[in-house]
């Protein structure tokens, strides 16, 4: 990619590091979309022994791409998301993906035509991920940043993504179990 194609790129999606998402951080600030794709890469690459199976690099690289749109859109909380703004997510995406040349543009469609689908190991890993980050750093953050629904909302919030795989099974109840724990601890 010529060095001029990368800079204007990056450019583009750098709202993704001051787009603030729905969540809160422990230190009581909104997390920002950059943030939370990046725990999330990081918590795919952590993951890789329970998936040997798994191209871990895709699984990385869904997880670091899966928001792109919201560097034109912002985010809508998962609960107040319809189906006109995710249509309007994905015209974010391939506004910005066109941007791209046409190898990397390729690559990145199919990949996220593979999200969206979730017939792949890979892109259900992602999103089991992508749900268990969410409530991760709900349990993080001052019990005060919750809504009422969340309350109840993030102890089911991701059991259909997480169903297909023992382990992230484990993981979304060890999730609920900090999550009840904080819910016991701040009342």
């Amino acid at each position: 990619m010529d060095t001029r194609t990368l800079i204007d790129f990056l450019n583009t999606v750098e709202p993704m590091k001051y787009n603030t998402r729905h969540s809160w951080t422990s230190k009581g600030r909104r997390e920002s979309v950059a943030e939370h794709s990046w725990r999330l890469a990081l918590m795919a690459y952590l993951v890789k022994d329970e998936f040997p199976e798994a191209d871990i690099h895709k699984v990385i690289l869904m997880c670091l791409c899966h928001d792109l749109g919201e560097a034109v859109t912002g985010d809508i909380p998962s609960f107040e998301k319809s189906g006109k703004d995710e249509k309007i997510e994905e015209e974010a995406v391939k506004g910005l993906l066109k941007r791209l040349p046409q190898s990397y543009e390729e690559e990145l469609t199919g990949l996220f035509h593979e999200m969206n689908e979730r017939n792949t190991l890979e892109a259900r890993i992602y999103k089991a991920l992508d749900s268990m980050e969410c409530i991760i750093q709900h349990n993080q953050a001052p019990l005060s940043t919750w809504l009422p629904l969340e309350h109840e909302l993030n102890l089911v919030y991701g059991k259909e993504n997480t169903a297909f795989s023992p382990y992230m099974e484990e993981l979304r109840r060890t999730v609920n179990e900090d999550t009840r724990e904080k819910l016991r601890a701040e009342k």
